[in-house]
């Protein structure tokens, strides 16, 4: 079930000039969220953006009937979200999408950039199921990998980074705990990265699971505007996934 509701900012964290999150608050109780779903958000006193940003869930409390967006600063909606502060409202669409299945016992979770947002509500997800997973994140530079700190109670933490500031240098396909013998992959964040770290998964015969961040308008799947080709038709990215099986995105990943 779908849900429009206006919550009120109760926390702001900002890393460097690029990305920032919002900790939202509502007084009802939560709906369920599966990590990997998203919420379109309403962009308000904004003339130059009608439509609603997608923006992955990070995170979710439902203790404090909470959840938290990660963004990352592209254009002139994601700006103007980032003016917002503490006890400002901002109305949501969501949960929206199909998101991860929860697989495996031995699971490494991959994101870089901006990427990384649906994967510490993914982390929590396991952990609760009493796994704990290896949690890879990559970056161009440590400051352009965004609320990494976050992450470590939830799993074993990996960095890579093109210029070598934080962990290993260069590619997450590169790390040396890359391939440790896990039994499923999730991934996140840029496409040429997500297509490399699936080839490796289907490769190796490792299931794996990619959240697509394509061009979305509408969120639930009328506009047509965020279709992917998968290897049996044309799918909806915002309603079918974004959230995919690598097994049926063989053509895509192999562009």
């Amino acid at each position: 079930m779908k849900y429009i509701t206006d919550f009120t900012v109760v926390g702001r964290e900002a890393w460097g000039e690029t990305y920032f999150s919002l900790t939202l608050q509502h007084p009802q109780t939560l709906p369920p969220v599966a990590a990997g779903q998203f919420a379109e958000v309403e962009v308000q006193d904004c003339r130059e953006v009608t439509l609603r940003r997608p923006i992955s869930i990070h995170d979710v409390d439902t203790v404090r009937n909470t959840l938290s967006l990660l963004v990352q600063i592209v254009g002139k909606g994601t700006r103007k979200l980032a003016t917002l502060r503490e006890g400002d409202k901002l109305n949501l669409v969501y949960p929206l999408g199909r998101g991860f299945a929860l697989r495996g016992e031995r699971p490494l979770l991959v994101g870089g950039g901006a990427g990384v947002a649906p994967l510490l509500h993914l982390a929590k997800c396991y952990c609760a199921r009493g796994i704990r997973p290896t949690i890879l994140l990559g970056g161009r530079s440590a400051d352009l990998i965004p609320a990494r700190e976050r992450f470590a109670p939830y799993g074993t933490l990996l960095y890579t980074t093109d210029d070598g500031s934080l962990g290993e240098r260069g590619l997450v396909t590169q790390h040396s705990h890359f391939d440790d013998g896990y039994d499923h992959i999730c991934t996140c964040g840029p496409t040429p990265m997500m297509r490399a770290v699936a080839r490796h998964a289907l490769q190796q015969g490792i299931s794996c699971e990619l959240s697509l961040e394509n061009m979305m308008a509408c969120g639930i799947g009328a506009c047509l505007c965020c279709v992917v080709k998968s290897d049996d038709g044309h799918r909806c990215v915002c309603k079918e996934g974004p959230v995919f099986d690598a097994t049926g995105l063989s053509q895509w990943i192999n562009q």
